[in-house]
Order: C-alpha cells, then sequence, then structure tokens
C-alpha cells in the first residue's frame, strides 16, 4: 500500500533507541542464519521456531527432532523469522521509522515488552481462528502492526515520507497513511484476503498496540501530539517605588 521513508519528529525523551535498533539486528541476524540452508533446513526451522496453532493448543505434536523450543516460546520465536528479503525489508523498515518515537514515548524496557506482548497478541488471535492449522506462521508483521497502531495514537499530525504504491513520494501526516494502512488490514481481514499473508495476526497486533501504548506510556507522554503545558511562574512586576511624600515640620516663628 505504502513505504515508509522518514518522519521529521525527534527523541524527546531518549537519546538513542537501541531496543529499536537491537530488534532489527536480531531480526537480520535469524535471517541470515536460517533463510540460505538447504530446503529441509529451512522448513525444519520455520516448524521449529515458528508458531503452529494446533501445536500450541494440543490438537498435534512435532516430531521431537523438530521441537527446539518449548512450544510457549513459539508465540514471540515465530516473530524473528522471515520467509524472504522483501519480507524482512519491509517489516524492519516499518520498524525503523516508527518505532524510535514508541521507544521514546514508553521507555527501553517497556518498548521491548510492548513489542514482545504485540507479537504474541498476533500469533494469539491468529490461532484462535485457526485452532488446527498446521501451518507455521512467521514474521514480525504482528508486532510491526503494534508499533503502527501506537505511533498513529501517538503523533497523528506528524508529516511523514512515504512512496504511495511503492513508487509516488508524498509528504504527508501521518494519521492520513496510518490510518488507511490500518483500515486496508481490516478490509483484508474481513474479505479473507490473500491466504499466504496472516491478516489476523495483523489484527491481533493493532488492537494491542493501541490498548498498550496507552497503559505503558510514560506519564509525561500526550496522546494524539496533544501539547503538555506546564504552568509557568509567573512574575508579578512590582510597581516603580514611589518616594513618599515627608511632611515637613511646621516652621517654628520665634516669640514676638
Amino acid at each position: 500500500m505504502f513505504i515508509p521513508l522518514h518522519d521529521a519528529n525527534s527523541l524527546k525523551h531518549i537519546r538513542l533507541q537501541y531496543v529499536t535498533i537491537g530488534l532489527i539486528i536480531a531480526n537480520v541476524l535469524m535471517f541470515f542464519l536460517t533463510a540460505f540452508g538447504t530446503e529441509q533446513a529451512t522448513t525444519a526451522v520455520a516448524y521449529g521456531l515458528g508458531y503452529i496453532p494446533s501445536v500450541a493448543f494440543g490438537y498435534a505434536e512435532l516430531p521431537p527432532e523438530l521441537v527446539f523450543l518449548p512450544e510457549d516460546m513459539t508465540y514471540v520465536s515465530y516473530a524473528f523469522l522471515h520467509g524472504d528479503i522483501f519480507h524482512l525489508g519491509g517489516n524492519m523498515l516499518f520498524l525503523w521509522v516508527f518505532g524510535d518515537n514508541v521507544e521514546d514515548a514508553l521507555g527501553h524496557v517497556k518498548f521491548l515488552i510492548f513489542y514482545l506482548l504485540c507479537a504474541v497478541a498476533g500469533a494469539l488471535f491468529h490461532g484462535m481462528l485457526a485452532p488446527d492449522s498446521q501451518v507455521p506462521l512467521i514474521g514480525a508483521s504482528g508486532a510491526i502492526a503494534g508499533v503502527v497502531s501506537a505511533y498513529l495514537i501517538l503523533h497523528p499530525r506528524v508529516k511523514i515520507w512515504i512512496l504511495a504504491f511503492g513508487r509516488i513520494p508524498l509528504r504527508i501526516p501521518a494519521f492520513i497513511a496510518l490510518a488507511l494502512w490500518i483500515l486496508f488490514q481490516f478490509a483484508m481481514f474481513l474479505a479473507g484476503g490473500e491466504e499466504q499473508i496472516s491478516w489476523a495476526c495483523h489484527i491481533g497486533g493493532i488492537v494491542a498496540g493501541a490498548l498498550l501504548v496507552l497503559v505503558l506510556r510514560n506519564r509525561d507522554v500526550p496522546l494524539f501530539d496533544r501539547q503538555i503545558v506546564t504552568p509557568r511562574a509567573v512574575v508579578v512586576e512590582q510597581p516603580s517605588a514611589v518616594r513618599p511624600v515627608r511632611a515637613e515640620p511646621a516652621p517654628r516663628w520665634g516669640r514676638q
């Protein structure tokens, strides 16, 4: 729908978005560690680290040789796997453009918790709608969807540069691009869009992000770009000093 390029939105509470950078590095490293093996190896990784609803809900079991983590951990681990370089690049670009300001609003630790919980929510909603599915879910899209909805609530009026339809450069308020993106996710979910994309995972992340940002943001961070007006100490100007008029003593007259 669109490709985000840049937002003119400086950090206000942190010096460096090192959690956002760390998440991008972790995703890129995981991709290069898992995506270039044999087809059998990449399939094993997808089944071992991806989220499989039927396994998570106890309707099926993985072969022992594919069990890399406790099943509950796959609610998070799936979000660090990607199918190809375009899948990875799109998610990481969204995280790079929008993640820093959400991290700025929440703080480092709470942003990491926020990101992981959005990933969990995406997987959970996907699994609830297809509990018997044996197809692994992979990708950071659920967590990224949460970041997008949080950014929309925090900074709807910030101007962002995008490539509309992948080719038209535009500088528009964030609420136009991001609200349309979110509406598109819901439309595709209701219409039963492409089968290879879990629109349910996106919806789970969007809803989780919108709710969590209300709870986890720092107290001095406003919503919807509202300004917090701090009362200033008002100095009341004193009137200029008035020199009092002295009553001069009455002249003494000598006795006649």
